[in-house]
């Protein structure tokens, strides 16, 4: 007789309570309903005018929206909404006011701007609750590299030593469906899972999603495949680039000429530091770059910087914290060799060294190098063949997942990571 097994939120007053649409409909009336009370008295709703009507259809939309990117970025690993509560909901408001603002549309600004106070007690609230709840719970089938997964903090796995959930409700199961040591009653156990709306994940989807990482080491020619990134994305993201760097020029250029003049009162030597790097389809260009290093600290040939390199200069430290040294990069991002976020572009020397150490490595030369990147803001610097290896499986996890949204998902982790300074070398 088939078993039948439950999800672990499966019931319906669970499913409407964790149901995407429910939050929105029960936040938009929390954050449009009580600042409109409060501005036009109860009723308010029966009387049209632009400003209700416009002021309101802001506050909708602006929640709406909000929601959405939350949900996107929620799907990429070790995402925490609640870090991106204020920039994404100031940033949103700050756009919808613009727009009101440039059209001149009539609209109360004491309204919208309680909607953005609410509208912020809304989602810390409920990313800091959310998140205690939201740990998934999945059952391990301990074979193959399955066995391999380790406990996260956005996941919990509870091992299967057999083919039968004993009344358990998960969120999904995990199984390495390649391990041979799948009998046929194991596989017929997933398939009445499958049947019962517990989805059954392969252990490489689950490593991807939580990790933020592709495992490089056996890529077979189908997978390779769906590595290659959108050609359309990238003509976007070219002329995107072209108009963010020409944009904040004007603030960008003094910072420059400040942190020039400094280099060169702290010590001797050029302001710039100019290098071969290799960039797009492997072909080498110069980068420019501040100068954080004492003059001739590559004369023993090229060397990965270390914690504490004594090679840095006293200014040197700071502006590698505060990623300052980069900002001559905006010039290669004009010129084409670079663009604002990708894979970070890596001397000649050491590409053929890692080709030769790591399976596939020169694929991370399909996108244009970048400023800053996912494996920067996830991992940071790398220090040697080992971390090397772990960032390059963070840069193909963004050339498989290259989008609109991971983009400004490292935007907003790049400003996190100048803030803290976080793999700074």
């Amino acid at each position: 007789m088939q078993k039948r097994y439950e999800r672990r939120h499966s019931r319906w007053y669970e499913k409407l309570l964790f149901s995407h649409l429910f939050q929105i409909v029960i936040g938009c009336a929390f954050i449009a309903f009580l600042p409109a009370l409060d501005r036009w008295g109860w009723g308010f709703w029966r009387v049209y005018d632009e400003v209700r009507f416009n002021t309101l259809v802001s506050i909708v939309f602006s929640f709406v929206a909000i929601s959405y990117t939350f949900r996107v970025f929620m799907k990429y690993p070790g995402v925490r909404g609640v870090a991106f509560v204020f920039p994404v909901v100031s940033i949103v408001f700050l756009l919808v006011v613009s727009f009101l603002f440039f059209t001149r549309e009539p609209y109360s600004r004491s309204v919208l701007f309680s909607a953005y106070l609410l509208s912020m007690f809304w989602y810390f609230l409920g990313h800091t609750i959310g998140h205690r709840y939201r740990r998934l719970k999945l059952g391990l089938v301990p074979f193959g590299s399955a066995s391999e997964l380790t406990e996260t903090r956005d996941a919990e796995f509870r091992i299967l030593n057999h083919p039968d959930l004993k009344g358990t409700r998960l969120d999904g199961i995990v199984a390495d469906l390649r391990a041979q040591e799948l009998t046929g009653e194991w596989e017929h156990f997933l398939a009445v899972c499958a049947l019962n709306f517990i989805p059954v994940y392969h252990v490489k989807q689950i490593q991807e999603s939580l990790t933020g990482r592709v495992r490089i080491d056996h890529l077979s020619e189908n997978q390779l495949g769906t590595l290659l990134p959108s050609t359309l994305y990238m003509t976007i993201k070219r002329f995107v680039d072209i108009v963010a760097v020409l944009i904040t020029l004007p603030l960008t250029l003094p910072i420059m000429a400040v942190t020039a003049f400094l280099i060169k009162l702290d010590s001797p030597g050029p302001v710039f530091f100019i290098q071969e790097r290799v960039g797009q389809g492997n072909k080498s260009f110069r980068i420019y770059k501040f100068r954080s290093m004492v003059v001739d600290s590559e004369k023993a040939g090229a060397k990965l910087a270390q914690t504490n390199d004594v090679r840095i200069t006293r200014f040197g430290k700071f502006i590698r914290k505060t990623r300052l040294d980069e900002f001559p990069q905006f010039f290669n991002v004009l010129k084409g060799d670079m663009s604002l976020i990708g894979p970070r572009p890596e001397q000649r020397a050491f590409v053929d060294k890692f080709e030769k150490e790591i399976p596939f490595y020169i694929y991370r030369h399909v996108v244009k190098p970048g400023i800053t990147g996912w494996a920067q803001v996830v991992h940071g610097y790398a220090s040697d063949a080992d971390d090397t290896r772990i960032k390059i499986q963070h840069d193909f996890y963004y050339i498989k997942n290259f989008s609109f949204w991971l983009d400004v998902l490292v935007v907003f982790k790049t400003i996190k990571t100048i803030l803290t300074g976080f793999g700074a070398k």
